[in-house]
């Protein structure tokens, strides 16, 4: 929104989520978007959902030329799709039509793709369905997570959605249907999958680490105990799957395939440890296993 406002965008109405409990008081709190907007004192609305006569007729009261959404979570019912004459366009994380849905940067960490991107796309009443204004690449860094893959694409759907508006007002954009083909799923991240399985690939657990980081980490269980995993790197050894294999300046241990080398953990209720503090306090016994 930033972007859009220092390019001269009028912005007519900015639409974001109630305030959500937050922190270890879990007190609400606001969004980045409610703060920017109290801040640049813009309108503001926050309603629960959007299907509701009159929270759409609000959308509809602003009279905009065309609604920018950006990982806005709520359900644009009809109404409020057609409410601009330019209609609703959505700054979408991946390169679509892969990784539609919610989850499109874990994912795309986890299936180890080399590149990832912004689209700006024309939305309809499917998930992530509709016709593509532009597309916009990025590289995806052999040490990016979620959290610096996050940043970079919202900085590079900034520019985006500032020059694909600029097209449109112009008359050059050209929305193009996504192809049949290619399409996947990106699904909300289910905490389940966030602990490790030691059958799998170093490859594969050490994508999974760096796709749970910063939120919600990865996790296995150390006799009996949680511990997050924040930082890894595989290693060319072998052993039984989940077996520690050495334990000095990182825990390294056995996977499906090859083993996983960890620097950086933290117990339930600690803080988070280079591998060499963890085990001063830990040090783990021989024949130690993580599950």
């Amino acid at each position: 929104m930033a972007r859009l406002l220092d390019a001269g965008h009028d912005v007519a109405l900015v639409l974001t989520q109630p305030d959500r409990p937050a922190g270890r008081g879990l007190r609400a709190a606001p969004s980045a978007v409610k703060l920017l907007a109290t801040q640049r004192g813009l309108p503001l609305f926050q309603p629960l959902s959007l299907k509701a006569p009159p929270d759409a007729a609000r959308v509809m009261a602003a009279q905009p030329d065309v609604l920018v959404v950006a990982a806005y979570g709520l359900i644009l019912p009809p109404p409020v799709l057609e409410a601009a004459p330019q209609g609703a366009v959505n700054i979408h994380a991946s390169l679509l039509p892969r990784w539609r849905g919610a989850a499109p940067i874990q994912r795309a960490l986890l299936a180890g793709d080399s590149e990832t991107g912004i689209s700006i796309m024309q939305m309809d009443a499917g998930l992530d369905t509709g016709p593509v204004l532009s597309r916009h690449p990025l590289a995806i860094a052999p040490d990016d997570d979620a959290g610096t893959l996050h940043d970079k694409l919202a900085a590079l759907g900034a520019e985006a959605i500032v020059a694909t508006l600029a097209d449109v007002e112009a008359g050059r954009a050209r929305a193009l249907p996504q192809p049949a083909s290619g399409a996947t799923y990106a699904r909300k991240i289910d905490k389940r999958e966030t602990r490790l399985d030691w059958t799998q690939s170093a490859s594969a657990l050490e994508r999974a680490v760096r796709a749970f980081r910063p939120i919600p980490g990865a996790h296995a269980l150390l006799q009996a105990e949680t511990v997050k995993i924040w930082r890894a790197r595989v290693r060319d050894l072998q052993g039984e799957p989940g077996a520690v294999l050495d334990a000095l300046d990182e825990v390294v241990i056995a996977c499906g395939e090859k083993a996983l080398a960890v620097s950086e953990l933290q117990r339930a209720g600690g803080r988070r440890l280079s591998a060499r503090e963890f085990l001063r306090g830990h040090p783990l016994p021989a024949g130690a296993r993580f599950a």
